[in-house]
């Protein structure tokens, strides 16, 4: 069977630990986060951190902390969300990769999130990305539409690819002012990827989860799950785990013929090995 590399985003900086207590917002609920997911499927984790009071935080000792705690109990890719949330300022999150990730996010442009606007101005995407070369931190790029797939053409043909040629993106579908989640868009996207391109998952929000998953897999594309992303496993079900998500994945996969990728294979994949 082809391999299928299952990334779990189980955080993310929108949903409220009140709202969602089964919500993993402490560093030792993440590291019991990746243990069970690595052990279900998933070769990579996508954090996003929160402090104290269960909020996004950018905090550097925080963001070594949940790295640590990962590492220490998962062989997982660890990738750090450069992001953050919307109100982070950019600078701020320039210094997430002082964290020392394997990967991080680099989202390709700026984009309406709901109410809210997601700010990803051109100097600072070229900035992150350049500072990711530097560092030998492997970018995932992010991309919300067609445009931020045309910006990526055009970060390569300025800056090369990352070292050892590969160059992996995920689309990120189904937000409310990017691109929708549906197999349409996806096509779409896919097909005006640039040569460079050596893998790509894909991303469901909300309703949109099984569509794109499904798109996806026939497409020979990789998937992203998790409770960043959504949070029921069914209409009205409320997701138990990240766990549950990453294991309906590996059902969805094998009925495409695809294996569970190993971390190992994701390093590779990404290269990092």
């Amino acid at each position: 069977m082809d391999e299928l590399l299952i990334t779990v985003a189980p955080t993310g900086a929108e949903t409220a630990k009140a709202d969602c207590p089964q919500l993993p917002t402490t560093s030792e609920e993440v590291a019991r986060t990746a243990a069970e997911c690595e052990a279900a499927g998933a070769a990579m984790i996508h954090i996003h951190v929160r402090d104290a009071s269960h909020q996004p935080t950018l905090d550097q000792a925080l963001l070594r902390e949940w790295v640590a705690a990962v590492r220490e109990s998962s062989s997982l890719v660890v990738q750090l969300s450069t992001g953050g949330s919307v109100h982070d300022p950019l600078d701020e999150r320039l210094k997430v990769l002082d964290a020392e990730p394997d990967s991080c996010s680099l989202t390709m442009g700026t984009t309406n999130f709901g109410d809210d606007v997601f700010l990803n101005p051109w100097p600072f995407v070229k900035d992150l990305y350049q500072l990711a070369l530097e560092r030998g931190v492997a970018p995932e790029f992010e991309l919300f539409d067609l445009g931020q797939v045309h910006a990526l053409g055009r970060l390569i043909k300025q800056y090369g690819t990352p070292a050892g040629g590969k160059v992996h993106v995920d689309f990120v579908m189904g937000v409310p002012g990017g691109m929708p989640g549906t197999a349409p868009a996806l096509v779409a996207g896919v097909a005006a990827l640039p040569p460079e391109v050596t893998s790509w998952s894909a991303t469901g929000i909300g309703r949109s989860t099984l569509a794109v998953a499904m798109a996806s897999l026939s497409m020979g594309g990789h998937l992203r799950v998790g409770m960043e992303d959504v949070l029921t496993i069914s209409r009205g079900v409320p997701v138990e785990s990240n766990a549950q998500l990453v294991e309906r994945a590996v059902e969805l996969g094998r009925i495409a013929q695809r294996e569970p990728m190993a971390p190992a294979r994701c390093r590779e994949l990404l290269g990092l090995a």
